[in-house]
């Protein structure tokens, strides 16, 4: 007798495209696709996925080119060689976090009747209170922020309770903009999901909730209780948790997949579907992070990740409930000037040759002489400050460089501020600690070994980082599968193949950068201080 094969499926719902993920059991890739959405779908006259408004900083996506591509992507599924759709067990995915979607009243009750003869998009037509969602490029909504912190303290007040600050993108404050400029919409508007539950409400043909996880991306959820903090619902909009429903935690499984699925493209009345989460959390368990772990990704922007026992958060960064073990958290730091100083420095002095750049990295010394930079072509984030500052040992200011200490002194500058700003969010360092690193710059074994020395910990690099989000839902599934504890996650992905180790910390000058951390520390705040 033939056994029918357990397999897992994960989509992933990007700014730019729609990708399907299936694995067997033991995890191996046997189907990829993507749709994207700007050449794919011409017909909703996207850039980049996106429609960018005449104001220049209202930016949406139509909500319907996402059900089409979710249509698309599913025929494809259904035609393939590789799998057939009764042999998915599980279902999750991943998508952009902040996006939100807006149901029309009656709209559950037309995704629980689909007719399997037509497809989502002809039947869903009607379906959204507000055709475009906003996403999370959207920069609209800065009076609806400084509204929101004045309820709670302000900054400081909103990131001890939801994880964060207010900021533009996120989804309370492009709720409150709905309710207050598109009145009639917020009434006519049923239920609001994010971009991942959205898309798994599809998938069980009623309502999905959000997760904790995801939800935690949109200064409405305590992070502490994990549930809608009143307050703030009510400094929103009214009636808004009858909008939103009850969160839940990230490994639930929220039902089976409709009868409409099972019927139009043959997937097994047993298949279950477990929360979608965002595209952040769904990285950490990508990456396979665990506690005391941080994830460097070095690209235009510079982002962290890490996973924390207790919520530390602060205006500057994120907090967000772990899609792993709902009772500890995760931490994500953004720092805007990444790869762009670095190139402008590789540019003026070492003629745009990385070659070169590393070379020089290779003859000057660890701690620059005692030489510090901080080096922002663009506002930063960490810590709120622009422009370029530099100090010798004697911590005198100064208005230039050596051009070969410019080379070491952008990136121990940058490195030096990324270590302070984990340490003051809660990472701690344990006996098995290491950096995984991603993105452009983390092809270069000797901007590494900086990296490794500053934070006195190994550095590895990921065998394939593209579908990272994608495959991190797919070991949520197997986490699901096997219980859905935090054991049962490590243990899901105990088969994984091991990141590789790059380099590891060179004792000689790990005091070195202890040493200069408190000075680096002292220097930051001397030029946010002198900002104000």
């Amino acid at each position: 007798m033939h056994l029918k094969r357990q397999c897992y499926l994960s989509l992933d719902l990007s700014t730019q495209s729609l990708k399907a993920l299936v694995t067997t059991d033991d995890l191996k890739i046997i189907f990829e696709h993507t749709i994207n959405f700007d050449t794919d779908l011409p017909e909703f006259q996207t850039k980049d996925g996106v429609h960018r408004h005449p104001d220049g900083i209202t930016i949406t996506s139509p909500t319907l080119m996402w059900v089409k591509a979710i249509d698309q992507i599913l025929m494809v599924l259904h035609s393939s060689d590789e799998v057939t759709l009764d042999e998915i067990c599980m279902v999750s995915g991943t998508a952009q976090q902040h996006g939100s979607v807006y149901w029309k009243k009656a709209a559950e009750l037309t995704l629980a009747h689909l007719n399997s003869n037509s497809s989502l998009v002809d039947q869903l037509q009607e379906c959204f209170a507000m055709t475009d969602s906003p996403v999370w490029m959207d920069a609209s909504t800065t009076q609806q922020c400084r509204d929101l912190e004045q309820k709670i303290d302000g900054g400081y007040g909103l990131a001890q309770l939801t994880g964060s600050r207010a900021f533009e993108r996120f989804t309370a404050n492009q709720i409150t903009k709905i309710y207050r400029c598109h009145r009639e919409s917020y009434v006519n508007c049923d239920h609001i999901s994010l971009v991942s539950s959205f898309v798994a409400s599809i998938f069980v043909g009623k309502y999905a909730p959000i997760d904790y996880s995801d939800g935690s991306g949109m200064n409405l959820l305590n992070i502490r209780t994990r549930k809608w903090e009143e307050t703030l619902l009510d400094a929103c909009a009214p009636y808004l948790s009858d909008r939103l429903g009850e969160p839940v935690p990230s490994n639930k499984i929220i039902g089976k997949v409709s009868g409409y699925l099972q019927q139009r493209y043959g997937f097994s009345p047993d298949c279950q579907v477990l929360a979608f989460t965002g595209d952040n959390p769904a990285a950490l368990a990508g990456m396979c992070l665990s506690s005391g772990d941080v994830a460097v990704s070095l690209g235009t922007s510079d982002t962290l990740l890490f996973w924390c026992d207790k919520a530390n958060p602060k205006p500057t960064g994120h907090v967000f409930v772990n899609p792993i073990e709902e009772t500890e958290f995760m931490s994500m730091l953004c720092f805007k000037n990444g790869s762009l100083p670095r190139q402008e420095v590789c540019d003026r002095v070492c003629e745009g040759s990385w070659e070169k750049f590393n070379e020089t990295l290779k003859t000057t010394e660890a701690g620059n002489n005692g030489t510090i930079a901080i080096n922002f072509r663009e506002m930063e984030i960490l810590p709120h400050a622009k422009g370029v500052h530099m100090i010798n040992s004697d911590d005198i200011r100064l208005s230039e460089l050596e051009p070969r200490d410019e080379v070491r002194a952008v990136i121990e500058g940058q490195f030096l501020a990324k270590r302070l700003h984990a340490e003051s969010f809660g990472f701690q360092k344990g006996s098995t600690s290491r950096i995984l690193a991603t993105g452009g710059a983390s092809q270069n074994p000797a901007i590494l070994q900086i990296l490794s020395n500053v934070f006195n910990l190994p550095v590895y690099t990921l065998p394939s980082t593209s579908n990272a989000t994608c495959i991190g839902c797919i070991y949520r599934c197997k986490q699901a599968a096997l219980g859905g504890s935090k054991a049962d996650f490590f243990e899901a992905v105990k088969s994984v193949a091991p990141p590789k180790l790059v380099c590891e910390p060179m004792a000689d000058v790990v005091t070195i950068y202890d040493n200069l951390m408190k000075r680096y520390e002292t220097f930051e705040k001397s030029i946010v201080d002198s900002d104000d």
